[in-house]
């Protein structure tokens, strides 16, 4: 209820600061928008499906499983936040992270059944009505919600903006800090027993890295900061959702999720630092 009640807010207040400037931006680039969209919801999780196939019986279903939740679930919750701070464009990310999460709907259902497929096993059986539901209510329901409010009470989006995103931010968190502290016996043997899957991880996250500045070769280096971030940043909140609903007997995925996290974060300030400071990095 905590991690639904998390994703329902983060949404809410994003939907509440969508600026009219920011979606006029979808008319503006429409087709750097739909790249980056089948970028992330569709290419970082076949790319993930690619890498483990090999590798599958070396890593822990823990791990497997949480790798594959990181891979499926786009629009990572801080990202506007991110992308303000590193120098990004936060009106683009905007777009890109409703836009995803829209995407989503049909995406991780899709993919998740194309893994299903791959792998042939049962315990990653997420349902796509299941998922739209889920997606629905955590996602798109409190966004539609935000965009109105923002709509017709402007004045309440005034007073109530500022406080809603700091309490959408700390609600994850402190969801993050909760899942570490329940699963903390767990860390150490996961971190002692997976050293295959964090290097695994790591190098999921260059590449999405690298996805994400490909998809903009010739925009401005804030328009391919904002790109990489997107790409790789995935979304800890409904990963934990699916962890779960689905994973409910494997307690160690929801720490293998917050590896992903940590790892993301850790390997993506130094990429990220060198995007922002070398606008001719593509050509050099």
């Amino acid at each position: 209820m905590f991690v639904a009640l998390t994703l329902f807010t983060i949404m809410f207040a994003l939907g509440l600061g969508l600026r009219s400037d920011a979606i006029a931006g979808l008319r503006q680039k429409p087709f750097l928008i739909a790249r980056v969209l089948v970028g992330s919801c569709l290419l970082v999780p076949l790319l993930a499906l690619l890498l483990l196939l090999p590798l599958s019986a070396s890593l822990s279903g823990p791990a497997r499983l949480a790798i594959a939740l990181m891979a499926l679930c786009p629009s990572a919750p801080m990202i506007l936040r991110k992308a303000g701070k590193k120098g990004g464009d936060t009106e683009l990310a905007a777009l890109l992270q409703v836009g995803a999460a829209l995407v989503a709907i049909v995406s991780i259902p899709f993919m998740a059944d194309v893994f299903r497929a791959a792998f042939g096993v049962q315990n990653w059986d997420i349902g796509p009505k299941e998922v739209a539901l889920q997606v629905g209510r955590t996602q798109v329901l409190p966004l539609l919600l935000g965009l109105l409010v923002r709509r017709w009470l402007p004045g309440l989006t005034k007073t109530v903006e500022v406080p809603l995103n700091k309490l959408a931010n700390g609600r994850l968190l402190v969801l993050i800090g909760g899942v570490v502290v329940t699963t903390g016996p767990l860390l150490i043997p996961f971190v002692g027993a997976n050293w295959l899957a964090l290097g695994f991880m790591g190098v999921l996250v260059l590449l999405c890295l690298g996805v994400g500045y490909l998809l903009t070769p010739t925009s401005a280096s804030h328009e391919r900061l904002t790109v990489s971030l997107v790409t790789s940043m995935r979304n800890p909140g409904l990963a934990l959702l699916f962890a779960s609903t689905y994973a409910r007997d494997l307690p160690g995925v929801k720490i293998a999720v917050v590896a992903y996290l940590v790892v993301t974060v850790l390997l993506s300030i130094p990429v990220l630092k060198l995007i922002g400071r070398s606008p001719t990095l593509a050509s050099a």
